[in-house]
């Protein structure tokens, strides 16, 4: 019995009213008859008349409504009247006149199939509206959605809340023509079942659309007629309640991840009204592609399930740190910002640590700067940027940089809340937002980082090549090549030549102060350990050997040390690109150097300082051919430039760990608690229990 279709046995009446008319005496038998007989065909005209009228008579009885004034109703078809959903389950039924309206309670209810599938509530067939008029506001019926929705239920995992299914929905052909080659991506991708809703009011066969679409079986989509009963002549407000019905019963029985629609324009404005108000009370994530996203977004087919129901939940904060007398660095910063393209999600918040004396130039170009830049689309039209002037005008500590900057940011929620720390002689590409997005969605939170567990080693994601040297300047470094356990099955080794020049992305120890993106996970940590350092150091006289001792060059601000033993004592890594990928996200102007504030009458400013080349910055698409590498598939390298694994990264590790404790001294001795791993606390390295 199916859930969206009528499958009434027609009845038929007998009608044994009819006899045979008496007949005149007869005459002898060779005399004519006076009466004329009847001709047969007369006869079963007659008969025919006196069925129809019997039969319709039984209709008229059989609708009447029954004493108690409730119309009787066939469970097996929906039936909905104008009314919007208020939550998560459908509304009530229509009042139904001249006779009185039937109590219903807020969920329909359903009788039971024989096969266990549930059974929609349904009237009897609506009256034949007038055509090529938007003017029937009749029940809705969904009579071809049933088939499918049962048939992906338990092939698809559509009954648990989590699984891997995606929907791409429209009612406008121009949005479905927009989508499909996008949803077809996503579909040989192999990673989550791709489903495709046809709502809305055109009568196009979904064989037809997948023909002018160039959709074949290969694409993987499995397609759902969501359009109602008559949607051709229905009012568009009709039209907007059955968008909602439809996710509603789609939702029962598929449980998508994520919804994608078509936010370009073309779309039709009663659809996006009903089925963004229904997601979101059934807690459904909506992507809005925008115009271009076939190629501007086209990286998202790489996706997961799993990824894109976070798609909304990231938020990314961006973090400044103007160094005084470098405004000409900051003014060209500012600019590649505001050129960057955001169409990936909201504008990220920025802000800007400006010193006591601020360059003229940098004044006169803030007062016109916008943020975000008035090309974005904004529907809040907030204001996301925060300048932060200092007040005090003496050369601040190594300690006062350190908390000036931490405390700058705060993640409401770590897991998705992060920071990008940039460097004033930075210059980003239009892309970099997208590959943010792109490796963040991917080693964060696909299926497979969370079976992994890659989120919990991994410290941040930056934009740029690494320097030339060690975080000391003591020796040079060299990016690895790509592992020899990974080339592709019955090629050549590559020869040593052939090695150095290959890149590969990789995760090194060391962190980034000019172009990261800092997990809010990992940020809150940093918070921990760098006020638990103050605090232990102000209450000694004499500070042990161990936290004297910098292990990062004045070339870099004060407050990378403390990140570096956050990454040496938990075993973390964070990830570089290669250097083919480098070239389309960020570069460093190293003729734009200027020492950190609280180091500059440390360091002397010839040009030895200044750095190694700088990488050319590449304009074009990146991420459509880009494939992003497992965490095993690329090399693994520590703070002193030398590959390893992950077992000797937490044998390291703890051996840090010990070596802390031990200058800390005091309480930590004899102290038993972590040594190591996700259950060490930052607290812990102080002989601190923790919350």
């Amino acid at each position: 019995m199916g859930l969206f279709t009528n499958n009434d046995d027609a009845m038929v009446k007998k009608d044994d009213d009819h006899k045979p008319g008496k007949t005149l005496p007869t005459r002898a038998p060779w005399a004519p008859s006076s009466v004329p007989r009847t001709p047969p065909r007369k006869t079963i005209k007659r008969l025919v008349i006196a069925l129809a009228i019997g039969f319709f008579i039984y209709l008229f009885i059989k609708n009447l409504p029954p004493m108690d004034g409730q119309i009787r109703r066939d469970y097996r078809h929906p039936r909905y009247g104008d009314r919007k959903p208020l939550g998560k389950q459908p509304g009530p039924m229509p009042k139904m006149k001249p006779p009185p309206p039937e109590r219903i309670p807020k969920n329909p209810v359903v009788k039971d199939t024989p096969s266990g599938q549930p059974a929609a509530v349904v009237a009897p067939p609506p009256v034949v509206p007038v055509a090529n008029t938007r003017t029937y506001d009749g029940p809705i019926y969904f009579r071809k959605l049933a088939a499918t929705l049962q048939a992906i239920e338990s092939s698809t995992s559509g009954y648990s809340a989590v699984n891997k299914n995606v929907l791409f929905a429209a009612a406008s052909l121009k949005s479905a023509s927009l989508l499909l080659p996008m949803a077809c991506k996503m579909g040989t991708e192999l990673r989550s079942y791709v489903h495709f809703a046809l709502m809305g009011g055109s009568e196009i066969d979904l064989d037809e659309l997948r023909a002018v679409n160039g959709i074949d079986e290969s694409c993987q989509i499995i397609f759902h007629d969501a359009r109602p009963d008559y949607a051709a002549t229905s009012t568009l407000s009709r039209l907007e309640t059955c968008a909602t019905r439809g996710l509603y019963h789609i939702y029962k029985y598929m449980h998508p991840q994520v919804l994608l629609l078509d936010a370009s324009g073309t779309e039709e404005h009663y659809f996006l009204n009903g089925i963004r108000k229904q997601a979101d009370a059934l807690g459904v994530p909506v992507i809005d592609l925008p115009k271009n996203a076939h190629s501007r977004l086209s990286w998202v087919t790489k996706l997961d399930s799993s990824s894109l129901a976070a798609w909304n939940k990231i938020s990314i904060d961006i973090l400044i740190h103007a160094p005084p007398g470098g405004s000409g660095s900051l003014v060209q910063l500012l600019e590649s910002l505001s050129a960057a393209d955001f169409s990936a999600g909201p504008t990220p918040h920025l802000t800007i640590e400006l010193p006591h004396d601020i360059d003229r130039s940098a004044t006169e170009f803030l007062k016109d700067f916008h943020w975000p830049p008035s090309r974005v689309h904004s529907p809040s039209n907030a204001r996301q940027l925060t300048l932060r002037h200092r007040i005090t005008q003496t050369r601040l500590s190594e300690e006062e940089s350190s908390v000036r900057l931490l405390e700058s940011f705060w993640p409401v929620r770590p897991r998705y809340s992060h920071m990008l720390v940039l460097s004033p002689q930075v210059q980003l590409s239009p892309g970099f937002f997208h590959y943010l997005k792109f490796t963040m969605l991917e080693y964060l939170y696909s299926t497979a980082s969370t079976l992994q567990s890659w989120d919990s080693r991994l410290l941040g994601i930056s934009l740029d090549l690494p320097p030339t040297t060690l975080l000391d300047t003591s020796k040079p470094f060299t990016p690895p090549s790509p592992l020899p356990s990974k080339q592709p099955k019955g090629a050549k080794k590559p020869s040593l030549a052939s090695q150095s020049t290959s890149s590969t992305p990789f995760l090194w120890q060391s962190p980034n102060s000019n172009a990261m993106l800092y997990l809010g996970t990992k940020w809150t940590e940093l918070h921990s350990l760098v006020s638990n350092t103050i605090e232990h150091q102000h209450s000694i006289s004499f500070p042990a050997p161990f936290f004297a001792t910098k292990l990062v060059s004045k070339r870099y601000p004060s407050w990378l040390e403390h990140a570096l033993r956050l990454a040496r004592a938990k075993g973390y890594f964070a990830l570089y690109p290669s250097e083919a990928t480098a070239r389309y996200l960020a570069t460093t102007h190293n003729e734009l150097f200027k020492a950190p504030e609280e180091y500059e009458n440390e360091l002397p400013t010839d040009a030895e300082l200044k750095g190694g080349e700088e990488i050319r910055l590449t304009s074009g698409p990146l991420l459509e051919t880009v494939q992003l590498l497992g965490f095993d598939e690329m090399p693994i390298v520590t703070w002193e430039g030398e590959e390893t694994g992950l077992e000797r990264l937490d044998d390291a590790a703890g051996e840090y760990v010990r070596d802390f404790r031990r200058a800390v001294g005091g309480k930590c001795e004899g102290w038993e608690g972590p040594e190591a791993g996700e259950k060490l606390r930052v607290e812990n390295l102080f002989c601190l229990r923790g919350e």
